[in-house]
């Protein structure tokens, strides 16, 4: 995960927690203890084969709670991890459960919605990144203008799509691509101009619950992020040299959202297939940075770039239309 994070990529602490973690090395921890399942909380279904059949593939369906379905985190567990697993909420919903804990007296009936990263407790995502790599300070430069607009503390910190702590004036401001090499951060205010919408990307490090996986050219549905909502998509098989087996997908609607790195899962009905990386953010090419936005990215000495360019915000300047005359 951290050296995704090196690699200006922006991976899902979550999936693979579950993967390395939780299903992983617990999963070996218990191995000679003569245990055939384990059981945990997560939202979602698994069906596994029947007795005649028992070679069979498990399957991971959504969950009766669509809004807290967790599919997507399972999506890149293995088949061996996923026959040995059960998950009891699957049939109920969130509030279902919270009205049983009221029902029975459990002491954390009360206890509010787990948010963050589980494996860090209560330290602060950031501050896990920067105890792991550090901070190295770079410049904020805007994409169309090439203007330097101000310092970050590393692009590991930044992930596309990113409007929170940029601390720029003139905004909202939006990371719309990374420099990894020269540790330049691009921004722009027309992250959501139509000519800069997307639609179709790449994914790789392909996981599937069964040998088959998707069909070439086969519509399906998918998620780029946790959320309830799905993408209708169209997907095609490709083999390249750098990734190997790769899937174009190309989705019905735009998405301001992909960053590479994050997790691509596909739902056939309510059958999750599995999922993989997302190996670009933007359609075909990358964000369309300015010659003199590059030119100054790779310049070696940036301490002559002198003072950042301050945008005033004009909103609070534009005279608000006349209200019509009140007729008695």
């Amino acid at each position: 995960m951290i050296n995704e994070y090196r690699n200006g990529r922006t991976p899902n602490p979550d999936v693979l927690c579950n993967t390395r973690i939780k299903f992983g090395a617990f999963l070996e921890a218990i191995e000679n203890l003569g245990f055939d399942y384990i059981a945990s909380g997560h939202y979602a279904h698994v069906v596994h084969p029947p007795f005649e059949n028992a070679e069979g593939p498990s399957v991971l369906q959504l969950s009766k709670d669509e809004v807290k379905d967790q599919t997507y985190f399972l999506s890149h567990l293995s088949q061996p991890q996923l026959r040995r697993l059960l998950f009891p909420l699957g049939c109920i919903t969130k509030d279902e459960v919270r009205s049983l804990a009221v029902q029975m007296d459990l002491p954390n009936q009360a206890r509010k919605d787990s948010q963050g990263i589980c494996f860090l407790g209560k330290v602060k995502f950031s501050e896990f990144v920067q105890r792991h790599i550090g901070e190295m300070k770079g410049i904020l430069l805007e994409a169309e203008t090439g203007d330097y607009l101000g310092m970050h503390r590393g692009f590991w910190f930044y992930t596309i799509g990113q409007r929170q702590g940029l601390r720029l004036s003139g905004g909202p401001w939006y990371v719309v691509e990374k420099d990894v090499q020269n540790n330049v951060v691009f921004v722009s205010r027309n992250y959501y101009s139509l000519d800069k919408r997307r639609r179709t990307f790449r994914v790789g490090s392909l996981n599937w619950f069964s040998d088959s996986g998707p069909s070439d050219n086969e519509r399906l549905k998918c998620k780029v992020r946790h959320s309830p909502d799905f993408h209708d998509c169209t997907v095609t098989k490709e083999q390249t040299e750098e990734n190997g087996d790769v899937l174009a997908v190309r989705l019905s609607e735009d998405d301001q959202g992909l960053a590479a790195g994050q997790f691509a899962a596909f739902y056939r009905d309510s059958a999750c297939l599995g999922s993989g990386i997302i190996l670009d953010s933007w359609d075909e090419m990358s964000f369309p940075v300015c010659a003199k936005a590059l030119e100054t990215a790779r310049m070696e000495d940036k301490s002559k770039m002198g003072k950042p360019i301050r945008i005033m915000n004009l909103e609070h300047l534009v005279k608000p239309e006349p209200e019509p005359a009140k007729v008695a």
